[in-house]
């Protein structure tokens, strides 16, 4: 069976790597999205319950391009066979998550989608509340990717999100930083900048196991799908796989303030006992960390413009190219990228890599630093 794992643009590579590591599956890369195959319903399950890098994931029924799309839509619909679906699942409704510029929204698709396919299929029926199976249609530009959502909700937004910082990162974006710096399971990490504390909430549920979606777990859509599975069983085998963590991560901020947050939200997030915070000038890491201590830093700069940012971004690379080991990496997430290069060359960085991640309509850099050889 097909599967189909939405993700925000910039992120794919990320979602493959997920889906590699958690159901073995080998993907094909596309523009905010990866398809794969899976080989029992399960798999896709728990894409939906694990992945940090997830939108929704959904069993892909087929894919069309378009330069019409409504007509487009009619004639696809006409040729699937989904019988399988519409014996075990009468009532059905429509969503649409779209990317590009057309000439029609997405609450014109869900609408004209549901009449298209309660006429197609008859015996079925739109119902918006007690539906019982959710069709998805993913259009990027001229294509759209339709079939069967597992999701039920939107896997990117996180509970434990409650104390927020003006400058919050998306959970999927901060876990993706995580991944970019290298981060291993049993290494240490550090997060100076912490504000709300979402990069080190998303790096203790990597390297414990724990699901961000543990406490969502009746909101899922495919609970409500006929698909054979015994969930009670399903998520008590996925949640063995939790364990404390042989990692090191720390969450600091200069504020009390921050530090606070990060705390509060960690401890919704049932994460906080694997989180080491305190309040920490950029000035003392020299004090908290030994030399060459650090395996991986990733944060999210500072882009107040009330703040000498010149300064604090020479004393952050000063203060991570005495903590940070000779083969470690610095990750940090940016809208000032060239300002951060800037002061990594001045501290003897060198940029490895560079990613352009989108949240929602607006571009953010991914920078990743070495450390020359001298």
């Amino acid at each position: 069976m097909k599967g189909l794992l939405i993700t925000s643009r910039g992120l794919e590579q990320t979602a493959a790597q997920d889906a590699k590591e958690l159901i073995g599956a080998g993907c094909k890369i596309e523009d905010c999205c990866i398809s794969f195959e899976a080989k029992k319903f399960e798999e896709l399950c728990l894409l939906c319950y694990k992945c940090q890098s997830a939108d929704r994931v959904m069993y892909l029924l087929g894919s069309f391009e378009f330069d019409d799309f409504f007509s487009g839509f009619e004639n696809f619909i006409g040729k699937l066979h989904f019988d399988e679906w519409i014996l075990k699942h009468k009532k059905f409704r429509v969503e649409c998550i779209r990317h590009g510029t057309h000439n029609f929204k997405s609450v014109d698709v869900e609408a004209k989608a549901n009449r298209i396919i309660a006429r197609k299929l008859k015996g079925t029926r739109i119902d918006l509340k007690e539906y019982e199976m959710i069709f998805m249609a993913h259009i990027v530009n001229s294509k759209c990717h339709f079939g069967i959502d597992f999701s039920g909700m939107e896997l990117n937004k996180r509970g434990y999100k409650i104390f927020l910082h003006p400058n919050s990162l998306r959970g999927t974006i901060a876990y993706a930083l995580v991944r970019e710096s290298g981060f291993g399971k049993k290494e240490v990490m550090l997060d100076p900048f912490s504000r709300d504390g979402v990069i080190g909430i998303e790096a203790a549920f990597y390297a414990s196991g724990f699901p961000h979606n543990y406490y969502k777990k009746e909101k899922f859509g495919f609970l409500r799908l006929k698909i054979g599975v015994d969930f009670e069983k399903f998520f008590k085998k996925a949640d063995r796989a939790i364990k404390k963590p042989k990692a090191g991560i720390y969450s600091y901020d200069h504020l009390f303030k921050y530090v606070g947050y990060s705390k509060k939200n960690a401890k919704i997030a049932g994460v906080d006992k694997y989180i080491n915070f305190s309040r920490v000038e950029l000035e003392w890491l020299d004090i908290k960390f030994k030399e060459k201590s650090v395996d991986r830093i990733a944060t999210s700069l500072p882009v107040s413009k009330s703040a000498d940012l010149n300064k604090i971004y020479n004393e952050f690379f000063y203060q991570s190219a005495y903590i940070l080991k000779g083969n470690g990496t610095l990750a940090v997430i940016s809208k000032m990228p060239e300002l951060a290069k800037k002061s990594a060359e001045k501290n003897n960085f060198y940029i490895a890599k560079e990613t352009e991640v989108w949240s929602g309509e607006q571009p953010l850099n991914i920078l990743l630093f070495k450390k020359k050889n001298i």
